[in-house]
């Protein structure tokens, strides 16, 4: 890898919202009547921000690096993920310099629960909550999303070379 100051990296997950699992968004159990499908924990905000700091470090996709053939990953808790891949950014020489992300939901309602996700997320990644911006919005009643059929999420990360 090339020795560059900065790096950005932009992520996006998507998941199917189905009844009989658990609705895990940012690292947080949110009460729903529905759940996200997925192989693990299918937490869309956290599989985004995987995906970003990959893509910063040129390295392969959430999909390639932990898939979901896997049965080691079954179920398994993304924060756990996002830990391992924290590492490879740290041993790459690079820290986060801020994260910017949006979870798209229809319903629930994500506002309310941000404040705890930050808090969840910013000792992972070595950053005050103040580093991490999650954003609220919905798709207007278009789309899967819109329809309740879905939730997504989009992260941007800037990672900075560590001096």
């Amino acid at each position: 890898m090339a020795e560059q100051k900065y790096r950005i990296g932009l992520g996006y997950d998507i998941h199917k919202l189905v009844e009989g699992r658990k609705l895990v968004i940012g690292g947080l159990e949110i009460p729903y009547e529905k759940g996200l499908l997925g192989h693990s924990d299918a937490d869309v905000l956290v599989h985004a921000i995987i995906d970003a700091l990959l893509g910063a470090l040129a390295m392969d996709d959430i999909g390639t690096l932990f898939p979901d053939t896997d049965d080691r990953f079954k179920d398994a808790n993304s924060l756990e993920l996002l830990k391992m891949v924290y590492d490879k950014v740290q041993i790459q020489g690079y820290w986060i310099n801020n994260i910017d992300s949006n979870i798209i939901a229809q319903a629930p309602k994500m506002m309310p629960y941000i404040p705890k996700m930050k808090e969840i997320l910013a000792p992972i990644l070595g950053l005050d909550s103040m580093d991490i911006s999650i954003k609220a919005k919905t798709k207007e009643q278009m789309d899967a999303v819109g329809e309740k059929l879905a939730i997504e999420a989009q992260a941007v990360v800037m990672l900075e070379r560590i001096e």
